[in-house]
């Protein structure tokens, strides 16, 4: 399958936010209350993708996957954080790489990956409880530090710290 990575326009933000929505619903509908992705929500994420487009930052980098014409996927990375205080592990944070199902396999994860952070040092937060997701950051470098949080607005899922 031919697909591209590309940095997207600020008139792309309502595709990147359906596709986060209909990722997030792939990945995690099964751990999230039923009311999880509810107007508000999916409202939110547009709102939050317009003004991430239309606002760019020397600091962040937005790279999204097209193939026949639909976007299908993005990364999205900034600046490193800490937690409770702490300096910053790393300089770069993977905040979000999705790939609609439908692509699985197919290379864009990995392109996604390589386009928006190289092979350098970086940091991210993985579900525990998506074991495709941190296979596939252990095959690309990342190890576990041990640091773990619960979102209070997703009490199911336990994100885990992952440097490279």
């Amino acid at each position: 399958m031919a697909f591209t990575i590309r940095q997207p326009r600020s008139g792309e933000a309502s595709a990147i936010a359906d596709v986060h929505v209909a990722t997030w619903r792939e990945a995690y509908s099964d751990l999230l209350p039923e009311d999880y992705f509810s107007e508000e929500y999916v409202a939110g994420r547009h709102r939050m993708w317009q003004h991430v487009l239309t606002h760019p930052r020397d600091d962040m980098l937005v790279r999204v996957a097209e193939a026949d014409g639909e976007i299908v996927g993005f990364a999205w990375v900034g600046p490193g954080e800490g937690v409770n205080g702490e300096e910053a592990p790393r300089e770069r944070l993977l905040y979000a790489i999705y790939v609609l199902a439908a692509h699985y396999g197919t290379g864009i994860g990995q392109a996604l990956l390589d386009e928006a952070l190289g092979d350098g040092p970086a940091m991210l937060w993985v579900a525990k409880e998506n074991p495709r997701a941190a296979a596939f950051y252990l095959r690309n470098g990342f190890r576990f530090d041990g640091v773990e949080h619960v979102d209070p607005h997703a009490p199911s899922i336990t994100d885990a710290r992952m440097l490279r």
